[in-house]
């Protein structure tokens, strides 16, 4: 393994393993919220033990998504002084302001976790939903500065050194805004199915409880209404990306020769020695639509840019059409239940065992949609200023720094997993109780 595959390796790893804690401490503080708003409206049991159960959660998923966003920091620095040496001061101030809505998350959790009696409940709420809002600020900065790798800008680049820098131009990139847009819905609908998810495979295993189906009614709002405006942000998105990164729209639709009427592929396997896609459903004109809102729109293929700079076309198609086919999916079954509760019918149990199919669905995409942005950039770290080869660090044995967080991140996601499990059952027995008291 050379060090740039190890520091790459490394940072794929540790940015996978984040990215799920991070989407899971944006999303649950607004499920705990909804919740909590519930119980302070209606005052029915299994709303307040809803809360504190999605509570605990919260904590405990903020405590991981903490360390692990802390080791990526770290990483950063280590792994690519090349970049940093550049990147750092122009786009610290996302950095910085991410740092500070962190802050006030952690704050925001401190006073509802033992504000219970001491503060007043509405107040109490808003703590609750402060921590929520703080989250999804913090995840729009930090997409922010990955933006600026897709679309840097507000520097000049002048014999390899940035001057006149502008980091406000620079945080609030051309691509900030799809970017940001994107993740923080994608992030409702892997955390909302998920959470639908495991409550709904509680019921199918252990009967009916009003503490379930309540959670099952709240994720899936969440989950439903993102998954159904998703595609329509995934178009708006694969057009600015068609802009900014022609090369990455070609590789995520293995488009190898410039060409009107381009024609967008669903499924296939690339052959970039062929240069051509074996297996797909051609839909003729199809990309130059959605690229362009114009059939004959010419779009640009691979062939516009040197074959030193391409991406790795298969994993970036393969890792697009799993994105989309899953994001279709989603945005089915979630109007399927907004069917349901239109319709006041009652969800059969077979909604229940596709929706437990569904549990891990949301995060695949979203861990599918990270390799398209990431590799889809590549042998860029800064698009069209550094390559990625030229940022990694002159340190040797990197390798054994991507073995050592593997083991790490191994058994800190199956602590949390046993943690997060154990509070379900204890909320469960608590609702128990109450009934039977």
């Amino acid at each position: 393994m050379t060090d740039v595959l190890a520091a790459r390796s490394t940072m794929a790893f540790s940015l996978g393993f984040h990215i799920i804690f991070a989407a899971i401490g944006m999303v649950m503080p607004f499920l705990m919220a909804a919740a909590h708003w519930l119980f302070l409206k209606h005052k029915r049991p299994e709303d307040l033990e809803l809360t504190k159960l999605w509570m605990k959660g919260v904590a405990i998923f903020f405590a991981v998504g903490a360390v692990s966003g802390t080791v990526l920091s770290f990483e950063l620095g280590l792994l690519w002084p090349g970049f940093m040496k550049y990147a750092g001061p122009i786009i610290g101030m996302p950095f910085s302001w991410e740092g500070t809505a962190f802050f006030l998350e952690a704050v925001g959790i401190g006073l509802f976790l033992y504000g219970w009696k001491r503060m007043s409940p509405w107040v109490h709420w808003w703590s609750g939903l402060t921590v929520g809002i703080c989250g999804f600020a913090s995840g729009i900065f930090i997409v922010a500065a990955n933006s600026w790798m897709n679309a840097p800008q507000g520097f000049d680049w002048v014999n390899g050194e940035a001057l006149n820098i502008d980091p406000v131009k620079a945080m609030f990139n051309k691509a900030w805004l799809h970017q940001s847009v994107h993740m923080q819905v994608a992030a409702i609908q892997a955390v909302g199915f998920a959470v639908a998810g495991i409550h709904a495979l509680i019921i199918l295993r252990k009967g009916p409880s009003k503490l379930h189906a309540r959670a099952l009614q709240i994720a899936l709002i969440f989950a439903s209404a993102a998954s159904i405006v998703q595609p329509l942000i995934g178009h708006f998105a694969a057009q600015r990306v068609a802009t900014l990164q022609p090369a990455k729209l070609a590789a995520m639709e293995a488009h190898f020769e410039t060409a009107p009427y381009a024609p967008l592929y669903i499924g296939g396997i690339p052959d970039v020695e062929k240069q051509t896609v074996e297996y797909g459903i051609k839909i003729p004109g199809m990309l130059s639509l959605l690229a362009h809102d114009d059939f004959k729109a010419p779009v640009k293929g691979l062939n516009e840019f040197p074959r030193e700079e391409w991406p790795n076309v298969t994993i970036v198609h393969f890792a697009f059409q799993i994105m989309v086919g899953l994001g279709t999916l989603m945005a089915l079954f979630g109007a399927l239940y907004i069917f349901f509760v239109k319709t006041k019918r009652e969800i059969p149990d077979s909604f229940l065992k596709v929706l437990v199919i569904f549990t891990p669905m949301g995060f695949l995409a979203l861990e599918a949609g990270w390799v398209v942005t990431e590799v889809g950039r590549q042998p860029w770290i800064i698009y069209g200023i550094m390559k990625t080869k030229d940022a990694v660090t002159p340190m040797p044995g990197v390798q054994f720094h991507f073995y050592l967080f593997l083991v790490l991140y191994l058994l800190l996601a199956a602590v949390t997993v046993w943690l997060f499990k154990r509070q379900v059952q204890v909320a469960q027995n608590n609702l128990q109780k109450q009934e039977l008291s």
